[in-house]
């Protein structure tokens, strides 16, 4: 009989109670670990997804453009299923990340400039993306910015979890966002339902997602320089922008209250979820989705040279 595989272990991720982030506060915050998933963030759920309705064969190739952590979990997915993966980065991209996604036979192009009419590194990522599929014979795009696979994969996974281990809907969701695929899918999950949660969405300042305004952006994972097709069929019910500081911030707090290592998404969402609490109903309920660990971020957010030389 075959056993489980690595691949049978996304999902499911612990969500744990935070008792010193709000002290003195009569408030309940909780946090969704999605950095228990086998490629270490919530990514892993999109690639399983969009593998499992893409129809890949062996021997296929897949060329992607991601931030990091969707290019390691889609370079398990290569492994497993026996095709080729190509990962379009950027020089955000966190070093260690880049060396996971190559130790798992993934061939990684970094792009070296920004795009030079917009200022952005997604569009020229997206742009190097579309050059490779010309160059490598039969080689296709999944496309996280544009696959709905992303919201299915959140809709039946994350808050589908939220709801079953706490017993009932929280008062208030808080998610970082960048493709929209997380925050997107628990929208539709708590809209189906009727539930009362209202949902913030926790955006990087600089980042064009939800109106926002274009600028600089140092940190990896949240915020976008163009609007991605997910995005466009996305409400959330409220919108923070968080700047490069206030993330550094939030994620040393977080480690330095729980014990908890996020990435630099996760501390945007500390930051966010501060600003939010003096505005709480008291018995409020908080869920707060943490997408990575911080340990691919050692030597960038919670090194104080890095800091004070970036940021």
């Amino acid at each position: 009989m075959n056993g489980p595989t690595i691949a049978d272990t996304i999902g499911n991720t612990p969500l744990v109670r935070l008792n010193r982030i709000a002290p003195g506060r009569d408030v309940t915050v909780w946090a969704k670990l999605e950095f228990f998933n086998p490629g270490g963030s919530a990514k892993d759920r999109t690639a399983q997804a969009m593998v499992a309705s893409g129809g890949l064969k062996p021997g296929d190739t897949v060329v992607e453009s991601s931030s990091g952590n969707l290019g390691i979990a889609l370079a398990r997915e290569a492994v497993l299923g026996g095709w080729n993966f190509h990962c379009v980065v950027d020089p955000r991209t966190n070093r260690s990340t880049i060396a996971h996604m190559q130790a798992l036979g993934a061939v990684v192009h970094e792009v070296t400039e920004p795009d030079q009419a917009t200022g952005d590194w997604l569009t020229a990522r997206r742009a190097r993306v579309a050059e490779l599929l010309t160059e490598i014979d039969g080689a296709i795009c999944l496309d996280q910015y544009s696959n709905p696979e992303a919201f299915r994969a959140h809709d039946e996974g994350t808050m589908a979890e939220i709801l079953r281990q706490l017993g009932h809907a929280p008062d208030h969701l808080v998610v970082a966002v960048s493709t929209t695929g997380t925050i997107g899918g628990c929208l539709r999950h708590i809209a189906a339902r009727g539930l009362h949660t209202q949902v913030t969405a926790v955006d990087a300042q600089g980042s064009v997602l939800f109106d926002g305004h274009p600028g600089e952006r140092h940190l990896p994972g949240f915020g976008a320089g163009m609007v991605p097709e997910l995005a466009t069929s996305v409400s959330p019910h409220r919108v923070l922008r968080i700047n490069d500081r206030e993330s550094v911030a939030g994620a040393r707090k977080l480690v330095r209250l729980e014990a908890i290592l996020p990435g630099a998404s996760g501390g945007a969402v500390i930051a966010a979820v501060e600003k939010l609490l003096p505005e709480l109903a008291p018995g409020s309920e908080v869920v707060l989705i943490l997408h990575d660990s911080g340990t691919r971020y050692l030597d960038t957010i919670y090194n104080d040279e890095w800091v004070e030389k970036n940021l």
